[in-house]
């Protein structure tokens, strides 16, 4: 009901687009940070952005945590023009995943307790999941399968 009343009053007052509201919501980048003047430029440049409503940074894990009124591509991109390369945050804590310390998942850059966000991996638009990958791998089904002997 909101946002037909939202539409409605923006038809009255002479706009002629919608406009759609921001969610809040909280975004995770990765950015690589090594001093404080670098932590300094990351917190001004987010700070000023319009909807944040707080930046938490840890230079050790290179983990800056926004939260407001945001887009996290909109959030990247104004970290991106301060001169770091940032990325959304590609790790999860490793007891979320069902084989934290399979090839594709485990990462030594991640932080302590952190595993790659890898848990779907899609190969010619056919979902196959790592732990699908290793179950095949010594079926009897299969006869060129491994072998121990």
């Amino acid at each position: 009901m909101g946002g037909t009343m939202n539409y409605f009053s923006s038809l009255l007052s002479g706009y002629s687009k919608y406009k759609k509201r921001k969610q809040f919501q909280t975004v995770e980048l990765k950015v690589r940070m090594d001093c404080d003047g670098c932590e300094l430029k990351v917190r001004n440049a987010l700070s000023r952005m319009r909807g944040v409503q707080s930046v938490e940074i840890n230079r050790k894990q290179y983990k800056v945590t926004v939260t407001g009124f945001v887009e996290p591509h909109k959030v990247v991109k104004r970290v991106q023009s301060t001169g770091k390369k940032a990325e959304i945050w590609p790790y999860v804590p490793y007891n979320v995943v069902a084989h934290p310390y399979a090839a594709p998942t485990y990462d030594k850059k991640a932080p302590p307790g952190y595993v790659r966000n890898m848990e779907v991996i899609t190969i010619s638009s056919q979902v196959v999941r790592p732990e699908d990958k290793l179950a095949t791998m010594f079926s009897d089904d299969n006869p060129n399968a491994c072998s121990i002997m």
